[in-house]
């Protein structure tokens, strides 16, 4: 014996990545070329994963072969694939081969972006593509952006925003305990992260008015809104700011935004817009009448994770007052500091976590490798088929479509004769369940005024035409076969 270690089992080094960056690369290209093939969730059962990874962690270096073996054998096989052209379930959380490359080289470098000076290059790129982003979905100049992780931490961070303002800036040096009661208004759809936001925020779910939606969209009642920011006022609550929705992840709920911001604005309070999915939809100027008057808003999110092919994570968070942001979420220890350098940004005092990666890379690859038309050719493609699908299920017997195309997504049941009430729900959930054991497409459920639905939204990024009319396929057999059984039984 030579006395030499076993190469195979030494920790993969930099002299050897090529090799092995080459074959995660084709077998990256080899799994998107079999997706379609697929069933886009896995037919597992719970803890088939867990029971088939080592209880113990190794005490010896294993080989880099072993591990990838196990990735391929063991992890895999228990995925859920969110880049199937198929999956209509969510939203998506698109991965454009180009901006995976970008992502690759982030990972790569492996800086922490939390400072200019810590990674100039990375802190210039993101203020000039969160400027081409303002300006492809139509923002005026004079709104700034920043990139969060999620549009969690972006409303969170502009609910924190909204308390701070409202207390004269005394939140965070003097506590909660003496400031009165605050109240945040929502629609009664809102995303979950804004109940989230809220209760982190230390402003309590009780606080958090949630104001009734009405009308084909779906959006806030602005007299009600008006009402109950009047009632707070006059029974001693601080009204404190207004959260309203473009697209709410349900069923897309999507307010007037016009109306509601000048509400807010009449009141002096804090605004923020979830528009998290249907944001990158403004790229195309034709839908951007589904938020007039966001120029009039103080905080706007929407994640090109989702649509626009970023991967997951990449929120771009806009701000019409990136002071008031800064003010509440900047701590300045004197390690921080920024010396040598006037006007700098250091975009860790926009956002919650000081630690920062580079996100900005991918959203840059990404917009230079397609371009705005051909992500909006992807987007109309998007709605036109989620229309035609629609069109095409409320033709079936006994199926109705519950909440019409909002964009891609729209939501249906089907309804057999005479059944209602919780026998109704069931049957549903029982469809929804055998639509997604086929393997063939992916769904999910909602409730709407109390009753449950099943959701179709179109967003993979290498969906067809022909994937929109499997999906078609699938939910009439699979509804078909479901009345068949109820007739029989």
């Amino acid at each position: 014996m030579s006395g030499k270690p076993d190469s195979s089992t030494q920790p993969l080094d930099w002299a050897q990545f090529p090799q092995w960056g080459a074959r995660a690369a084709q077998w990256a290209g080899e799994y998107h070329a079999g997706l379609r093939d697929q069933p886009v969730r896995p037919p597992l059962n719970p803890g088939a994963t867990l029971a088939a990874l080592p209880e113990a962690p190794p005490e010896q270096a294993e080989s880099t072969e072993a591990i990838f073996r196990d990735f391929k054998d063991i992890i895999m096989p228990g995925m859920t694939h969110w880049q199937h052209p198929r999956f209509f379930a969510y939203f998506p959380s698109n991965a454009a081969p180009i901006a995976v490359l970008a992502e690759y080289l982030a990972s790569s470098v492996a800086a922490q972006c939390m400072l200019w000076q810590t990674s100039p290059a990375a802190t210039e790129l993101e203020t000039r593509v969160l400027d081409w982003l303002r300006q492809a979905v139509g923002l005026p100049k004079g709104f700034s952006g920043v990139i969060q992780d999620t549009a969690s931490s972006a409303t969170l961070a502009a609910v924190l925003t909204m308390r701070e303002r409202a207390l004269n800036w005394a939140g965070n040096q003097h506590g909660l305990s003496d400031a009165g009661r605050l109240r945040i208004y929502v629609a009664d759809e809102v995303h979950s992260s804004v109940d989230a936001a809220v209760w982190i925020a230390g402003i309590g779910h009780e606080n958090m008015v949630r104001i009734p939606v009405s009308g084909p969209r779906r959006a806030m009642d602005v007299e009600a809104l008006e009402q109950a920011i009047a009632l707070d006022r006059a029974e001693g609550f601080i009204p404190t700011g207004v959260i309203a929705s473009v697209g709410a992840t349900s069923v897309g709920s999507t307010d007037h935004i016009a109306a509601v911001l000048a509400v807010a604005r009449a009141h002096d309070l804090y605004s923020h817009v979830d528009a998290a999915w249907a944001g990158a939809a403004m790229i195309c100027p034709e839908f951007r009448d589904l938020w007039d008057g966001i120029e009039q808003a103080d905080s706007i999110v929407l994640n090109p994770h989702k649509w626009l092919g970023t991967p997951f994570d990449c929120s771009a968070h806009f701000l019409a007052d990136p002071d008031s942001l800064v003010k509440t979420l900047a701590t300045q220890p004197e390690y921080l500091k920024t010396h040598g350098a006037d006007g700098v940004i250091n975009y860790s005092e926009w956002s919650i976590p000081l630690g920062r990666r580079f996100r900005a890379l991918k959203l840059w690859f990404l917009l230079r490798g397609h371009g705005l038309e051909g992500l909006r050719r992807m987007i109309r493609d998007h709605v036109r088929w989620a229309g035609q699908v629609e069109a095409a299920l409320a033709a079936l017997p006994q199926l109705e479509i519950v909440t019409p195309c909002m964009l891609s997504l729209f939501s249906f049941r089907v309804r057999p004769e005479g059944m209602a009430g919780a026998d109704l729900d069931a049957f549903n959930l029982a469809l929804l369940e055998a639509i997604n054991a086929d393997g063939r497409i992916y769904l999910t459920q909602t409730r709407i005024d109390d009753k449950l639905v099943i959701r179709f939204q179109a967003g993979p990024f290498s969906m067809t035409e022909a994937d929109a009319e499997t999906a078609v396929t699938v939910i009439a057999k699979m509804a078909a076969t479901a009345l068949e059984q109820v007739r029989g039984g």
